[in-house]
């Protein structure tokens, strides 16, 4: 089959979710006809894997402009501002109504297997940005479908490829194994069922950022009810004034809270700290788990494992288009140093556009989660910008797709600069208060937040 002229062709947008239906609504806002693709059967289909959390934002900080723009004829009203939706509360509430109002412009059940250049693989240079971009995807009968499309916004996040508990970026050995004491996910338990599986146990919770932060929380409460229940949390460094985040200087106080809520949860004998602990195996030891470390150190043995040590993209999709990814965070090359941990040590994301987001393929983007790659502290707000940016971009409005128009909120605590990973380089770095002003602001500030 022959592709169809290139300006004839919709912008394809990769996933039904924050970033993916706000990029949809700001081209639409523009006149150009996205067609998103969302492997899931509903809007916000990761997002409602983690239904139970919830967000350190306000509704008033994590609805876009654009889909409230064209979401108002619809009658949407939009939810107290002051509120902090949860995950489920985010997809019912606003995601899966802004799908509905594009309509036919959401595709689901569209999982997406590869996107190229049509009849060009990543070698062929002949004429190649004249060339359409062609996009398989499977239906949820597994029926193979082709369509083409102007430029390609991915916006599938990092929801699926969890990172593993092994220290090296590897599956500790055994892992595998172990899969059905293991889990990668903050664990929901106000379900029985998954309640029933933590109460009075012992579990081992690896990780040091916000999702490892709520579930060592969570067990905290569950302990309190069900005497027994007591968690073992995993650092791969030490503890420092930095560890438990901004606390009460963040300017998103739910965010601080978390880390506030995990330093209680040691402070109070729910949880021990474990810190230098670099996981590099899993044993069975009878119905239980043995977690060993590089250094030969091995723990007491826990009866489940909390897996929460970030988020990765998935290129295997893009793998024939020219991305320009940096070889350590697998984000976009010229955002990669704005977002390096190795280099901030104030967590300051500075905002951003189509510039840092371009890649030697024209014309196609990773947008939300995905642009981070395996850069963490991602806000919805900085996803909306992204996509606006974008948006004005393919639209031919230099101007807007330049200028930036978001304000970003500060932890105000200082902490991973230099060598992050090493306990003396982060008890080095302190807790105090960064010299930078609370609030970033570049450009006319933007009611959007993030979460």
């Amino acid at each position: 089959m022959n592709a169809p002229a290139t300006t004839e062709l919709p912008v394809v947008v990769i996933g039904a979710g924050p970033a993916g239906l706000a990029a949809a609504a700001h081209l639409v806002d523009r006149g150009i006809e996205p067609l998103v693709l969302e492997a899931g059967s509903t809007a916000g289909a990761a997002v409602r894997e983690w239904a139970h959390v919830r967000l350190f934002s306000t509704w008033g900080e994590v609805v876009d402009p654009a889909a409230e723009k064209l979401l108002a004829p619809t009658g949407w009203v939009k939810p107290d501002p002051a509120t902090y939706p949860s995950g489920g509360d985010w997809a019912e509430l606003y995601l899966q109504p802004l799908a509905d109002v594009l309509g036919e412009q959401v595709r689901y059940d569209a999982r997406v297997t590869g996107v190229s250049r049509t009849g060009r693989d990543r070698i062929v240079d002949a004429d190649r940005e004249a060339q359409p971009f062609v996009i398989n995807y499977e239906t949820a009968d597994g029926a193979e479908q082709r369509i083409w499309a102007r430029a390609v916004i991915d916006a599938s996040g990092t929801w699926t490829t969890p990172g593993p508990a092994g220290g090296s970026g590897l599956a500790a050995l055994g892992e595998k194994a172990a899969a059905d004491r293991i889990t990668y996910r903050i664990p929901d338990l106000k379900d029985p069922a998954i309640r029933a599986r933590y109460a009075g146990k012992r579990t081992a919770v690896i990780g040091s950022g916000a999702s490892a932060f709520t579930a060592l929380a969570y067990l905290a409460d569950l302990a309190k009810d069900k005497p027994g229940t007591h968690s073992v949390w995993i650092l791969r460094r030490g503890i420092s004034g930095s560890t438990f985040g901004g606390g009460a200087s963040d300017q998103l106080p739910a965010r601080g809270a978390l880390g506030l809520a995990a330093k209680a949860a040691v402070d109070n004998g729910y949880a021990d700290a474990v810190t230098g602990f670099r996981t590099d195996a899993v044993e069975k030891s009878g119905e239980q788990l043995v977690l060993v470390a590089d250094d030969g150190r091995r723990l007491d043995a826990v009866d489940e494992v909390i897996v929460l040590t970030g988020l990765r993209p998935d290129l295997s999709f893009v793998s024939e288009l020219r991305l320009g990814l940096d070889e350590r965070l697998q984000a976009p090359l010229e955002l990669a140093p704005l977002i390096d941990p190795n280099q901030h040590s104030c967590g300051t994301v500075y905002p951003h556009g189509v510039k840092e987001l371009s890649h030697p393929e024209k014309d196609v983007y990773l947008v939300g989660m995905k642009s981070y790659g395996r850069s963490t502290a991602f806000l919805a707000m900085t996803g909306y910008e992204q996509v606006r940016s974008i948006a004005a971009h393919l639209a031919g409005d230099q101007e807007a797709a330049e200028r930036v128009e978001l304000t970003l909120p500060e932890t105000g605590v200082c902490g991973g600069a230099g060598l992050f990973d090493q306990p003396e380089a982060a008890e080095a770095a302190g807790g105090g208060c960064c010299a930078a002003p609370a609030t970033l602001t570049i450009g006319a500030p933007a009611s959007s937040g993030g979460c």
